[in-house]
């Protein structure tokens, strides 16, 4: 299979693009720079352009672009940058497809469980509403980009990720130096609910995604079972062989970061229901396996 991946630089899009590779599929990165290969398709998210020609021949285009979220401080001027990266490159890679003399089957991209808001102890999946909050909003505009590929008849999929537990980047492999170090500890009140995935198991969902033709709209990619922030530092302390006394107390973690620090505090108990009801199976569905996987791959 051919296939177009946007945000290949990113955690998530290199090491798919490297297990796609490994099975013998054809991949295309999507670049903003003049393209140094036959690999390699220009596109300029900004402005709204792909080369489409350089699309033909996929048969599905993963979408995973977009300033990271956590990465800095959220000014005015940062939440534009957050929201156009997402909003007008989907848009872009959309309409793209949407006007291919043959379409790919399959357009997934990029979203996040930031969509539900903070949920509490309640549970949510696919079904749920729109939660309150910066996050959620973006998700809810970032998913309405699609829109012209929805329309054009292409099967369009919305991969709203969890927290992604991995060593070599994201917000986990923040975490991984802090414990391992013996300064981990809880975040807040560490009641609220941490909805997970291993990298593997995000990695392999989405190729399942891609493969599973009754699958399109919102999937939740994270593990059946979340658990607290609490469960999930002892969790880490277990693994790693470190305590975990040290504390991050609320009112802290709002003087470094500001608006996010909410979304950090807050507690999002999803389900995956439309991946489990497809038939995927889970390698690592339980923290501990999820962190000794991600400390095999450092």
């Amino acid at each position: 299979m051919r296939i177009a991946v946007s945000g290949a630089s990113g955690l998530i899009g290199s090491a798919l693009v490297e297990s796609l590779g490994k099975d013998g599929h054809e991949t295309v990165r999507l670049v903003r720079r003049a393209p140094a290969s036959a690999e390699e398709v220009r596109w300029d998210p900004v402005r709204g352009t792909v080369d489409v020609q350089g699309l033909a021949g996929c048969e599905a285009v993963v979408h995973l672009a977009g300033a990271g979220i956590a990465d800095r401080r959220w000014t005015d001027a940062r939440k534009r940058e957050l929201r156009d990266s997402r909003v007008l490159g989907t848009s872009a890679i959309a309409r793209a497809a949407a006007a291919m003399d043959t379409p790919p089957r399959v357009l997934l991209c990029g979203s996040a469980i930031g969509y539900y808001g903070d949920t509490g102890d309640s549970w949510v999946d696919e079904d749920s509403p729109l939660g309150d909050g910066f996050l959620a909003e973006l998700c809810r505009d970032w998913e309405a980009a699609a829109d012209p590929a929805r329309e054009a008849g292409i099967r369009t999929v919305h991969a709203r990720t969890g927290l992604v537990v991995s060593g070599e980047g994201g917000a986990w492999g923040r975490l991984f130096p802090i414990f391992k170090a013996g300064l981990g500890g809880r975040i807040g009140s560490g009641r609220q609910f941490w909805s997970f995935i291993a990298l593997h198991d995000e990695l392999a969902a989405m190729r399942h995604i891609l493969t599973t033709d009754s699958l399109s709209g919102p999937v939740n990619l994270t593990a059946p079972d979340p658990l607290t922030n609490r469960e999930v530092t002892a969790a880490m302390g277990r693994v790693l062989h470190r305590p975990t006394v040290a504390a991050v107390p609320a009112f802290a973690l709002r003087a470094a970061l500001g608006e996010f620090a909410g979304d950090v505090l807050g507690s999002q108990r999803v389900r995956p229901k439309r991946l489990l009801e497809s038939g995927f199976a889970y390698a690592f569905p339980e923290i501990d396996q999820a962190i000794g996987a991600a400390l095999r791959t450092r």
